[in-house]
């Protein structure tokens, strides 16, 4: 049986993908860096590349969950380099997903596989369709609410800091930082979503993943108003989100749609790591190295395999 170590098994995000991975019938080693969680595991830190070295022995691919992954996603990925296995994260912090698409890699190396990033990437890449460069991407999340895990809270708070509070995104081509405040406007989802406001340059992922490999000159993503005010909300996560992922290609006066829609960003972050991993492990791959899910696989043929966790239109 397949070997897959997850690392941060314990996490919220984690134990989504370890089910989703003992579903499709692999065999699941458990890690991250709290002992007292993994009875049975292997735990191990990420200031310790030893520890890792011993956790990836004689497994086939490795899937980060830990965050934050301005800690985690360098030091895992480059014990699977060591190891010669593929490995996929589920990082939504721009910063990490920078330094881990710096890395060079024989072995497939695929960042910000997961509701923020790889999902869109995927989305644009199939919606570019036969277009060789296009002028805009715009990114439309319309989610029901957004009761944020504590992970994803610390997550942000580490991106904050490593951006001296700036906010980013990605214009004429380049990464820019700013201070000024976010813009708002109003977005037509579809329905039975229907317009609503939305904060503009509300950047994930998507502005690192996007132009990495297509020839864009404005990545923007959005967020409806009412998700993003629960950024800001302390407690439990209580229930699962709704979700609308609108995305729109332009070039001159062509446009392309596509619509993916679904419950719970956390737990569809899982049916695509594993997908990641399952096509990396079976040779279903674009290009070998380091790159993003667009890049990596056949986005169209991906989106598809998604079902029913994800619907695309």
């Amino acid at each position: 049986m397949t070997s897959v170590l997850v690392y941060g098994a314990y996490g919220h995000t984690g134990r989504f993908v370890v089910a989703e991975l003992r579903k499709r019938g692999y065999d699941v080693v458990l890690s991250g860096r709290n002992a007292a969680k993994l009875p049975g595991g292997r735990p191990a830190s990420v200031d310790d590349p030893a520890s890792l070295d011993r956790a990836l022995e004689g497994v086939a691919a490795v899937i980060n969950c830990a965050g934050p992954f301005a800690e985690t996603a360098l030091p895992v990925a480059e014990a699977a380099i060591r190891a010669g296995v593929p490995y996929v994260d589920v990082a939504a912090e721009l910063e990490a997903n920078l330094d881990t698409l710096a890395l060079t890699a024989d072995t497939a190396v695929v960042p910000a596989m997961a509701f923020f990033g790889g999902l869109a990437d995927l989305l644009a890449t199939a919606a570019m369709g036969d277009w060789t460069a296009a002028d805009e991407v715009h990114v439309a999340y319309g989610l029901s609410g957004w009761r944020p895990t504590a992970g994803t809270l610390a997550a942000g708070r580490v991106s904050r800091e490593r951006r001296g509070g700036k906010r980013i995104r990605f214009a004429g081509g380049r990464l820019e930082y700013r201070d000024d405040a976010l813009p708002t406007r109003e977005w037509p989802f579809p329905e039975p979503l229907g317009p609503r406001p939305v904060l503009g340059e509300f950047s994930m992922a998507d502005i690192v993943t996007i132009p990495r490999h297509l020839k864009v000159r404005d990545v923007v993503s959005y967020m409806t108003v009412d998700a993003a005010e629960g950024l800001a909300a302390a407690g439990e996560r209580d229930a699962a989100e709704t979700f609308v992922v609108d995305v729109v290609v332009r070039a001159g006066e062509e446009e392309r749609r596509i619509v993916a829609r679904g419950e719970d960003i956390y737990a569809v972050s899982a049916p695509l790591a594993v997908e990641a991993v399952d096509r990396i492990l079976t040779g279903r791959v674009k290009v070998k190295g380091v790159a993003p899910a667009g890049e990596m696989f056949d986005a169209a043929d991906f989106l598809r395999a998604l079902a029913p966790h994800i619907t695309v239109e």
